[in-house]
């Protein structure tokens, strides 16, 4: 028996052979190719093995305590009605800004005292994502991720010494009013994605099936008061754990790209293997397109792009090209402005956003090729499991 040539392959089904995979090949090949040419071979593996070991000790190891401790913070704050007051105080805010519930305020809280991570221990509590609709929850993704890092970001640039001994905290101050404009607008290019996908009506069901109006009332804890208190520091630190966990792949894979691609070489320009290690491509690239990008970001130098393009990968090892600029006279105060705001906007957007978007199991909206004209018949279609017909559906002669 052999597949009928004429037939259209089922949803979710492909040719075996195709196009597809002689271009991935050559793609493959051409990226590492490339960077090993540059790097060396065995430098290169080196490099890659030994900046995605570094990640996952430095950077998730740390994430994962911000998130065990944020997730306690929000156990508790969903088991004792601060959410629910959040919620009703808020909402006329935060609808007609964001199209989210008074209750998303938290996770803005949440991520801009520490990172992007710790809004995914609020969307793993039932009892907070009862505020949302479905179109609503992978939208937090945007919102957290605009906010992350916020206070650690603002004090290190306010911090940076002034040659006259002043501070750059108007221009933070400025950077942070940014990063609140483009929260706006990035959740809500999100939100028009999502709700299209999903409508607007959909929820998510309470434990049992119950439908509860969540304005008057809230779930709590069996026991006493400081039984509930204890358990819900232990359960919210629970799910910290699992979320930590869930970022693994997205962090070690993208960033471990990511940083390589921004990097330079090691000390003395050689390169050893050593973690962190690159060929700094998106720094080239940013000075080959500086006549957009300065004038487009204001940047007093083509070196600035560096500072954004970094951020993508991670805002701390952004910020920490910042003192050396400013030292240089290579930034000044719009510098800072503008800094603060897309290290905020585009904190570890390749690494930690993508990975929070897959462990919200959201991760088709991470692209945009659902949304393209092209598929406009098939953009609200769900392609789960449940949705692609079985083998047995196949016709064949």
């Amino acid at each position: 028996m052999k597949l009928n040539k004429q037939q259209i392959p089922p949803a979710g089904y492909k040719e075996a052979v195709s196009l597809e995979g002689g271009v991935c090949i050559c793609s493959i090949s051409i990226l590492f190719g490339l960077i090993g040419m540059k790097m060396g071979g065995v430098n290169m593996v080196n490099t890659m093995l030994n900046t995605a070991y570094t990640l996952l000790m430095e950077t998730v190891w740390y994430i994962t305590a911000i998130a065990v401790v944020a997730g306690a913070l929000s156990g508790v704050l969903a088991e004792f009605g601060v959410i629910s007051i959040a919620n009703q105080l808020i909402s006329p805010l935060m609808y007609p800004l964001y199209r989210l519930p008074g209750a998303s305020i938290i996770s803005v809280f949440a991520t801009y005292f520490s990172d992007n991570p710790a809004v995914l221990t609020l969307c793993d509590d039932q009892r907070f994502r009862g505020y949302f609709k479905r179109y609503q929850l992978p939208a937090l993704t945007n919102l957290g991720t605009a906010f992350g890092m916020g206070l650690i970001i603002s004090v290190f640039l306010i911090s940076l010494p002034l040659a006259d001994g002043g501070s750059f905290a108007s221009a933070v101050m400025i950077g942070n009013v940014a990063a609140v404009i483009g929260s706006i607008v990035s959740t809500r290019l999100m939100i028009s994605r999502t709700s299209r996908f999903y409508g607007t009506e959909q929820g998510f069901e309470n434990e049992g099936g119950l439908q509860v109006d969540l304005i008057r009332y809230r779930k709590v804890r069996e026991g006493t008061r400081a039984n509930r208190l204890l358990n819900a520091l232990l359960e919210g630190g629970q799910s910290g754990v699992k979320m930590g966990v869930a970022i693994i792949p997205g962090v070690l894979i993208i960033c471990t790209i990511v940083l390589m691609l921004t990097n330079g070489p090691g000390e003395g320009g050689i390169y050893t293997g050593a973690a962190y290690e690159g060929v700094a491509f998106f720094p080239w690239l940013g000075e080959k397109l500086s006549f957009i990008f300065v004038p487009l970001f204001g940047f007093s130098s083509p070196a600035a792009i560096s500072v954004p393009v970094t951020s993508l990968g991670s805002a701390g090892a952004a910020i920490s090209l910042i003192p050396a600029m400013v030292a240089g006279g290579l930034a000044h105060a719009n510098d800072i402005a503008v800094f603060t705001a897309m290290c905020m906007c585009w904190s570890g957007y390749l690494s930690t956003h993508v990975a929070m978007m897959d462990s919200l199991n959201e991760r088709r909206f991470t692209g945009t090729s659902n949304c393209l004209p092209y598929h406009r018949r098939i953009m609200c279609r769900d392609f789960s499991e449940s949705a692609v017909p079985a083998v047995d559906d196949v016709t064949i002669r």
